[in-house]
């Protein structure tokens, strides 16, 4: 992907094109690689970076959702079962199977949830991850080495082991974007839309703003797609100023601890703690991520920070499950994510609000799709071109991305689906890395991490800049490479040698690069955990 190129033809192009997607995540890039797909001219702008929203702070699960279950929401689990079997099979360089194990701390617990967890294992169907499994205390204690030996006064009992999926969001994020490219469409961030455009009461495109050459310009389109999750109803309110707001914030937010608390490759799945949440802890690219929290906030942020009740719940209950809280410098990184939720009548907090996707049309025509849950993008995006498809008479074409092979796919990791190098992200595309190191001898650096506790080269700093249109210390750090969501400080510490490679890239000067480390320092400073 090069930026210049997508800039230049989302400029010049002389004809409408078919579809412009607004919102650069994943159900942004979903719907621009499902237009794409189907043979439509397809537009896709992003006010900030891909993923840098909620897109890049999930929980890294793509899964069926064992708690809608436990609502007796069918349906939904289905649909996402079916979905996470998709995603295995069209990104295997990027999502894994996972083990996870239920802690039973009564005796009846272990069928309980052994009985519950068979059905889920049916509703798999074909797409199944593999046979949950119940066992005893001493495979519990094998599995989960670090566990709690008692809780609330009742003894570890046992157990049950279930599958589900595991991948890295913002690393989707940019092979959809790349599927875009490769596929004939166009993506660009750093593209506000300011405003919308109307012919005859009809929306017919939009207005856009380049936050980096401040160039403005107008794009015509046939359909307008609001794709932008946390932010979809200021672009309706683009539309229709008085539109009443459809969505509700919910912020998630997550510790990431070293390995020693959670040793192995099994995760910890809590259904239900005492405040009636979900809660796991998962091996991630050599640390354990644990979370998630669940809590209505008044605005959409493109960098929430955890709240004071978030990280108090998070420390309570790591202490609770794994024997002691986490000391400041234990927690390397403490971020949050926000959600898009679908507003319902009579719910009492966001934890009841529906993970369904909602596809709206204005009486101008601009399709908003809504709500959703990660695992479920692809489908959201199906449901929302199809509609788009037959408002504005586009020719009938079925979507193609049920078994359509993202960006990166290979062989190699198709067969071995659990891979677990920090390469292995990079599918096709690590034999170009590995050969960008090679040929150039003079660059010793290539090769090098970018920090002692950081499993990041400078070569894949080069990459990003100039493969996959990362723009800034930010985008490199925070979703080319994971750094800021693994180790803040780390990340903090490495950040002038980024900008430094990254200027020589994107031919800054100093002054620019003294402005990127202050940028960066300023956002990460919120992933530093302090109690």
């Amino acid at each position: 992907m090069n930026r210049k190129l997508s800039l230049d033809q989302a400029t010049t192009r002389s004809t409408p094109w078919d579809v412009l997607v607004i919102g650069g995540g994943a159900t942004g890039l979903g719907c621009a690689v499902d237009a794409a797909s189907r043979g439509y001219s397809t537009l896709l702008l992003e006010q900030s970076d891909f993923a840098k929203a909620t897109s890049s702070r999930s929980t890294k699960l793509a899964h069926g959702g064992v708690r809608y279950l436990q609502q007796r929401n069918i349906a939904l689990v289905l649909e996402a079962l079916k979905e996470r079997g998709r995603m295995l099979r069209n990104a295997p360089h990027l999502v894994r199977r996972q083990s996870f194990i239920i802690p039973a701390y009564a005796a009846w617990e272990i069928p309980f949830y052994g009985i519950g967890l068979k059905i889920y294992d049916a509703l798999s169907g074909k797409s199944s991850f593999g046979p949950s499994r119940m066992f005893g205390l001493d495979r519990v204690r094998e599995l989960l080495p670090t566990a709690v030996p008692t809780l609330h006064a009742h003894a570890l009992a046992g157990g049950v082991e279930y599958f589900d999926g595991q991948f890295d969001d913002a690393r989707y994020c940019i092979a959809l974007a790349q599927t875009l490219h490769d596929q004939g469409g166009t993506a660009l961030n750093y593209t506000r839309v300011t405003r919308l455009l109307k012919r005859n009461g009809k929306i017919s495109g939009a207005v856009a703003h380049d936050e980096i050459s401040g160039l403005d310009f107008e794009i015509e389109a046939r359909v307008v797609l609001n794709a932008t999750g946390i932010f979809s109803d200021e672009v309706r309110h683009l539309d229709e100023p008085q539109a009443t707001p459809i969505i509700t914030v919910s912020q998630g937010s997550h510790f990431v601890l070293p390995k020693s608390f959670l040793p192995g490759q099994h995760a910890l799945m809590v259904p239900k703690t005492a405040d009636g949440r979900v809660l796991f802890a998962i091996p991630w690219h050599g640390a354990v991520v644990v979370g998630t929290t669940d809590d209505e906030v008044p605005h959409a942020q493109l960098e929430p920070r955890p709240l004071e009740q978030e990280t108090a719940f998070l420390r309570q209950h790591i202490e609770l499950y794994f024997g002691r809280a986490p000391k400041d410098e234990e927690v390397l990184s403490a971020w949050s994510g926000q959600r898009p939720l679908v507003r319902k009548q009579g719910a009492k907090d966001t934890a009841a609000l529906s993970r369904e996707h909602t596809v709206v049309v204005s009486p101008a025509g601009l399709v908003s799709v809504a709500g959703g849950k990660w695992t479920t993008y692809r489908r959201m995006a199906e449901d929302t071109v199809d509609i788009a498809q037959k408002l504005v008479g586009l020719p009938p074409r079925p979507s193609a991305t049920q078994e359509l092979r993202l960006h990166g796919w290979t062989e190699a990791a198709a067969q071995n689906s659990s891979a677990d190098h920090e390469l292995a992200i990079y599918g096709s595309d690590q034999p170009a890395l590995d050969e960008l190191i090679a040929t150039h001898p003079d660059r010793p650096e290539f090769a090098e991490p970018i920090h002692p506790r950081l499993n990041i080269t400078f070569a894949q700093i080069v990459w990003a800049a100039r493969e996959e249109m990362a723009a800034t210390v930010d985008d490199v750090l925070a979703r080319r490479t994971r750094a800021l969501f693994l180790d803040a400080r780390a990340a903090i510490e490495a950040a002038p040698a980024v900008a430094i490679q990254l200027a020589r890239e994107l031919h800054q000067d100093e002054a620019w690069q003294h402005q990127q480390v202050a940028a960066f320092r300023a956002i990460a400073a919120n992933y530093v955990f302090k109690s």
